[in-house]
């Protein structure tokens, strides 16, 4: 299968989008002190990497190249972020904005592994397992997410 089948274009998003994550997720370990949220994020960026590895495997599975620009974009993508967030003028709110970003990456990887489930062939990943992990990955987040709206907004 082909990179450049609508399937292969998705998946390589979605490749990116996993290279963003864990660079935005090392921004936040390296920039807030937090130790609750600490260890969330050291739990999490455990988790997307495992969730990258899978990813990678349904890569391996379907024959499907990986996109070195998509990739590179997804990388460049995180570090335009941060001109955005480390221009905003409260470090609170700047956080309520990562925290949020992370959100909807987090949510766009479960509507990923959802989107998948039409495929009428073997991924080689168990989807239902990665569809709960990044369902409690979402909900663990909102309280830090909720806390950050509290701080930016008090």
């Amino acid at each position: 299968m082909s990179g450049s089948t609508p399937l292969g274009a998705y998946l390589n998003d979605h490749l990116a989008g996993s290279e963003a994550a864990i660079e935005l997720i090392d921004k936040l370990r390296s920039t807030h002190g937090d130790v609750e949220f600490a260890a969330y994020l050291a739990e999490l960026q455990r988790d997307v990497e495992a969730d990258r590895g899978e990813l990678e495997r349904v890569f391996e599975t379907l024959g499907i190249p990986r996109s070195a620009v998509k990739q590179a974009a997804g990388w460049l993508l995180e570090k335009a972020s941060r001109l955005k967030f480390d221009t905003t003028a409260s470090e609170d709110l700047a956080r309520l904005m990562e925290t949020e970003a992370l959100a909807l990456g987090i949510e766009g990887k479960l509507a990923g592994w959802r989107a998948l489930k039409v495929v009428s062939v073997d991924l080689g990943v168990d989807l239902d397992v990665l569809i709960q992990r990044a369902s409690d990955q979402r909900s663990r987040l909102e309280p830090f997410r909720i806390d950050a709206a509290m701080r930016a907004f008090a």
